[in-house]
């Protein structure tokens, strides 16, 4: 087989894995992949999965492939904090909550960095359409803050949310208490519901 039969039947896929491609060819040369990623044709994402590198020029893969890689999860934390425009600084991670166990990975498209939860709490987050019919499983702003307060427990003091930064105009206007407060019930954990008091406090809310 060459690459542009490959191509061909793997591209739309966006992000495969090696059980998909023995699924259409069992006899596959496992070599190929190898062959084809030194020559930059693909980008390996983590062990057994790929994409093709045009895919680096297409906008929002980076969190598309986020999904994909590492199942279920969910973009969340600080990736999805600033995303929504809740904390100052750029992030470089991308950082995902899973119910699979704590990982990371490391590729063309950037840092992946996954927090474990229990299986109860993999809730509150928002199916995103994005280009060629595909969709996101990202965060809604009051679970990520939620996920990061839960996640990151030595934020349960006023210096130390004050630290985070948050944007107190985004706070005031554009979060939902009500909903967040919903959503904290469920966690069912008494250290969490301090540190939301402590950033309603903190924050004026």
């Amino acid at each position: 087989m060459n690459f542009w039969e490959f191509k061909d039947k793997m591209f739309d896929l966006a992000c495969f894995n090696i059980h998909q491609i023995y699924a259409w060819q069992p006899d596959f040369d496992r070599n190929n992949l190898s062959r084809w990623t030194k020559k930059g044709y693909l980008i390996r994402l983590r062990q057994g999965y790929f994409a093709f590198s045009e895919y680096k020029k297409k906008p929002d893969y980076f969190f598309y492939f986020a999904n994909r890689i590492y199942r279920p999860s969910y973009v969340s934390l600080h990736t999805a904090l600033a995303f929504y425009g809740m904390i100052p600084e750029a992030v470089v991670q991308i950082t995902s909550v899973t119910s699979l166990k704590t990982a990371s990975f490391r590729n063309d498209f950037g840092e992946y960095s996954y927090y474990n939860v229990k299986e109860s709490l993999m809730f509150g987050y928002e199916l995103k359409p994005m280009p060629d019919n595909r969709i996101l499983q990202f965060a809604s702003p009051e679970k990520a803050l939620l996920d990061l307060l839960y996640l990151y427990p030595f934020y349960n003091t006023e210096q130390e949310l004050e630290e985070l930064r948050l944007d107190e105009d985004y706070l005031e206007h554009d979060l939902h208490k009500d909903l967040l407060t919903d959503y904290c019930a469920k966690f069912q954990n008494k250290a969490l519901n301090q540190r939301v008091k402590l950033l309603f406090k903190t924050y004026g809310l």
